[in-house]
């Protein structure tokens, strides 16, 4: 089991939290640091100092870390056009030393998309959209070196592309789908995921999932072990009850839901916790740390957790 670093910076974090934690990470042997792509807050914290744009900052983690690799979960495909996404994401690849991982979703926050003049079409629209992306960002990144690329979309219409640049991961960086949509979510994934990730959902519901994209595997002729497997979830660790209410209480959260719906408790807690997804079949757990200051957690976790795991 890898245990990687999740952060959700539109809560309220600068670049230079982001940089500590992501070194702290990094250091203390987690196999990743990803952030949230949003625009803005959720709940009622403050959300200062305001919204990090989340490429603008993988490209400085790029060069302010050495080691981890880095990525979305999930980049929104509202917010941007697939080929200078591909752009983007190729070029982030190339200042990390091909260390990143492209997270990507239909977008669900309506508030974000309203509050920053961001289009916001309906659900079948954005899954429309979604997969159309999918298609030109593999395209671009996947077209020979001095050959061009075409895409005849509805959405995103491409025409003789030099696609370039091209990021240094080849064939391509690793792509993650994620979500609990019955349907298209399985079908996309089988077709384009490197992993597939599964958002704060218990135990019965990541064997169902996963057991609907293994289904769209094997439909398509897809071996289904071709995919990394992961979950996501908040952690709150603690080597005392005292601890842990004291971090839990620092989220806004009560421990004895944290234990329900989380990673919560005592390091031993924590591990059992992890090899029932484990048996579940997953192969990767993202921390979702929401108090960025407290490294202190992330080597507590690194510490007595990790090498259980």
């Amino acid at each position: 089991m890898e245990l990687r670093i999740f952060t959700e910076p539109q809560q309220g974090a600068s670049y230079d939290q982001l940089l500590a934690v992501a070194r702290c990470a990094e250091d203390a042997g987690y196999g990743a640091f990803f952030r949230s792509d949003h625009y803005l807050k959720m709940g009622s914290v403050s959300g200062d100092p305001g919204p990090t744009d989340a490429w603008i900052t993988l490209a400085g983690l790029a060069r302010d870390t050495s080691r981890i690799r880095l990525g979305t979960l999930m980049t929104a495909a509202t917010f941007r056009l697939p080929g200078p996404l591909a752009i983007a994401v190729a070029q982030v690849d190339a200042m990390s030393g091909g260390r990143v991982e492209l997270g990507i979703g239909t977008g669900w926050y309506a508030e974000e998309h309203t509050a920053y003049g961001i289009p916001f079409p309906p659900l079948a629209e954005r899954f429309d959209r979604l997969e159309e992306q999918l298609a030109v960002i593999t395209g671009l990144w996947t077209t020979p070196a001095g050959q061009t690329f075409d895409h005849a979309g509805r959405y995103y219409p491409v025409t003789a592309s030099p696609a370039l640049p091209k990021p240094v991961q080849r064939p391509r960086p690793p792509i993650l789908l994620g979500g609990m949509g019955p349907k298209r979510t399985p079908r996309l994934a089988a077709r384009y995921a490197d992993e597939f990730n599964l958002p704060f959902v218990s135990v019965e519901d990541t064997v169902a999932q996963f057991g609907r994209v293994r289904a769209a595997c094997a439909a398509i002729g897809r071996d289904a072990k071709e995919l990394t497997w992961s979950n996501a979830l908040v952690v709150c660790c603690g080597r005392t009850e005292e601890e842990i209410a004291r971090r839990a209480a620092a989220i806004g959260r009560e421990p004895a839901e944290l234990r329900a719906n989380g990673l919560a408790g005592t390091p031993a807690e924590i591990v059992e916790r992890i090899g029932r997804y484990a048996e579940a079949g997953s192969q990767r757990i993202y921390l979702q740390i929401l108090d960025l200051a407290d490294l202190d957690h992330l080597e507590l976790v690194a510490a007595e957790v990790l090498p259980q795991v």
